[in-house]
């Protein structure tokens, strides 16, 4: 295929993904309502103390819509992952061999639940966050906060969270692609520990210990987890390599 080929291929590829994102979108709009509840819950429970007050504000008159619009967009890219994925992997794929395409399958397979797991992590602790943060509120105040602000700070929790767990896969499919050795991951290990702990740090906008090492800690036994893969991967590598080619 020529390049005007492959430029036809691709402005299809993201038709068909815009198009996706855009009905689901419109089903992100209606889950908009529940949503939005479950992350105002802790803003509710702190409303039940005596002398605090803690609600969300949208400071203007079109503040409201542009939140459902932006919190529906990014359910809709959610929900229409699967469909925006597949004309990506549709427009790579005959570039590929085999077994790059099992090598990237099996990276997908392995990072979409590592996403999730990340994404599930801290839809949990964002309650103990906002109640932390918030805590700091004198008694007798009002914390009032902007809308916008709110969903920006827990959409940047969950997706910090989740991209921390798919890192060790990252380093699996380095490692099976030759551009790193178990070694070269094992000697690191200093390296990790202290970017872990900057990571879950930054991830977890709270003073409590407890919360950073909730990340902290599954962060460096994936690390040490992929290492342990990626040598096994090596010692293959290195057994076909030392093994004579059979040409029967």
């Amino acid at each position: 295929m020529n390049l005007s080929g492959h430029l036809r291929e691709l402005r299809n590829r993201l038709y068909w993904s815009a198009l996706f994102v855009a009905i689901a979108s419109v089903g992100g709009w209606f889950l908009f309502q529940p949503v939005f509840d479950t992350l105002q819950r802790p803003f509710k429970d702190l409303s039940n103390t005596p002398g605090f007050t803690a609600t969300i504000n949208f400071g203007s008159v079109s503040a409201p819509f542009d939140l459902r619009m932006q919190v529906s967009i990014f359910l809709g890219l959610i929900l229409a992952a699967p469909f925006w994925l597949f004309n990506l992997w549709a427009y790579i794929s005959p570039a590929l061999n085999l077994r790059t395409k099992r090598i990237t399958a099996t990276f997908v397979g392995t990072a979409t639940p590592l996403f999730f797991a990340g994404c599930y992590i801290a839809w949990t602790l964002i309650p103990t966050f906002v109640k932390s943060l918030l805590g700091f509120t004198p008694i007798g105040s009002a914390a009032i906060i902007n809308a916008n602000d709110y969903i920006l700070f827990t959409l940047r929790i969950l997706v910090v969270f989740g991209l921390a767990l798919v890192l060790p896969a990252v380093l699996l499919l380095l490692n099976y692609l030759g551009a790193i050795t178990s070694s070269t991951i094992l000697k690191g290990w200093r390296l990790a520990v202290f970017l872990s702990a900057v990571v879950a740090a930054l991830a977890t906008p709270v003073s409590d210990p407890m919360s950073m090492l909730l990340l902290a800690l599954p962060l460096i036994a994936l690390y040490f987890l992929a290492a342990g893969i990626s040598k096994i991967f090596d010692r293959s590598k290195s057994k076909r390599q030392k093994d004579p080619v059979d040409v029967s």
